[in-house]
């Protein structure tokens, strides 16, 4: 609790570049719309997501938040949270018995409201304590891979309430996805290495919204981009874009850095990392630690050593050594301070609207996974663009009849 005040700064401080989410808590403080309900969070504990917390607060919430990754919390903003109130279960670098207690005990809070980042909130209601997932209302979810998940429960008949898809919206893909995360990652990379990018060779896996972003700032600083892809579309879109393309066997043994974006597992397996470079580095962009193959690298290394605070150095039976980034864990969050504040502002906005939009319409959810309601998306994009000062132009009265006219024919256009 010492580290309360230095936390606080850090908040305000997003807060300052944050001013949607500022709007919509003072909304939530003078309408209350979640007033009487419990709701349960795991997600990242940063100074982004302490500005949520305290959103939901201002309109009537009673919060419990556990870490979604054991190297994204800043213990000083769990320190300022609790210090406010809020039910706080993370500390960085928890093991994984302390991490499944932190969850459990967000879970046995039996919450009405779930916020996920990952899914595994979600799996812990239904399989630790399935009395207590049949009691919840609704959820939303943050990331591709936690859609994928519960997707595959809802397949098998096995998803107790409706939850939202909050990655599938157009605002967080452009924004929090592609521009924000393609950002962060290449802070973290640079942050963990002091790397020099310029002429490095780069393989991006993945080329999604989160793979294209890293492609792309990577191309900026010089760098010549291989991107990895199993998806026809997105490989063409890639090489349209003007990136190189081939599978991963081929591009690991010319790679200098090698980045996963694709929320997949074993897409650097041990059969890559035998043919690494001398000194590559290897980095996660992905939810999970899983993408890379670590277990491979701690079983065939001869000798591990740690020579930055986030980078670990394998050395391999022939001497060549490779440089694996915040224990493969996602590396924005795991070397540095995950999105910026001025990014999360408008996904947070969004989930503060949605988590009040289930307040109030979570009876007509079905179990499954469902898509946020349009007007919330608009909205999100309206108030940004107006702290942006930003102004749009509007449709005039002949041109919103002629988008729904189909009588006129063309050639009478200008006639």
């Amino acid at each position: 609790m010492s580290l309360a005040a230095d936390g606080e700064d850090r908040i305000a401080w997003a807060d300052r570049a944050m001013p949607v989410l500022g709007r919509i808590r003072e909304r939530f403080a003078a309408e209350r719309p979640l007033d009487g309900l419990r709701v349960g969070a795991c997600l990242h504990v940063t100074a982004e997501t302490a500005n949520l917390m305290r959103t939901l607060a201002a309109g009537g919430a009673e919060v419990h938040l556990c870490a979604s990754n054991p190297l994204s919390t800043r213990d000083d903003v769990a320190a300022a949270l609790a210090a406010q109130g809020i039910a706080v279960h993370a500390v960085r670098g928890a093991d994984p018995a302390a991490y499944r207690r932190h969850v459990g005990a967000v879970v046995d809070a039996g919450p009405h409201l779930v916020l996920d980042d990952g899914c595994d909130l979600t799996v812990a209601l239904h399989t630790g304590r399935p009395e207590l997932a049949a009691q919840v209302l609704a959820g939303c979810e943050d990331t591709p891979t936690g859609v994928l998940r519960l997707r595959a429960m809802a397949a098998a008949g096995a998803l107790a309430f409706g939850v939202v898809a909050l990655d599938r919206t157009p605002v967080r893909r452009i924004a929090d996805h592609r521009h924000g995360t393609g950002q962060s990652t290449l802070d973290g990379i640079l942050r963990a290495t002091n790397l020099m990018l310029a002429g490095r060779r780069v393989v991006v896996a993945g080329f999604g919204p989160v793979g294209r972003g890293v492609a792309e700032r990577v191309r900026a600083l010089g760098a010549s981009v291989v991107v990895t892809e199993v998806d026809p579309v997105r490989a063409l879109d890639a090489v349209l874009g003007g990136f190189r393309v081939m599978p991963m066997r081929e591009a690991a043994p010319v790679a200098d850095l090698v980045v996963t974006a694709t929320g997949n597992r074993d897409v650097v397996t041990g059969e890559h990392l035998a043919t690494l470079r001398d000194g590559a580095v290897l980095a996660n962009a992905g939810h999970f630690d899983v993408e890379i193959d670590v277990r491979w690298l701690r079983a065939h290394a001869v000798g591990v050593r740690r020579v930055r605070p986030a980078a670990e150095e394998f050395t391999l039976p022939d001497g060549r050594t490779v440089v694996l980034l915040a224990e493969g864990r996602i590396v924005n969050l795991g070397a540095a301070e995950g999105n910026p504040p001025a990014v999360m502002d408008m996904a947070f906005a969004e989930q503060a609207l949605t988590t009040a939009w289930l307040a109030r319409h979570h009876g007509g959810l079905s179990p499954g996974v469902h898509p946020v309601p349009a007007d919330i998306g608009a909205e999100v994009a309206r108030l940004e663009l107006a702290t942006l000062g930003v102004v749009l132009d509007g449709l005039s009265d002949t041109q919103r009849r002629y988008l729904s006219a189909w009588e006129t024919p063309t050639w009478e256009g200008s006639g």
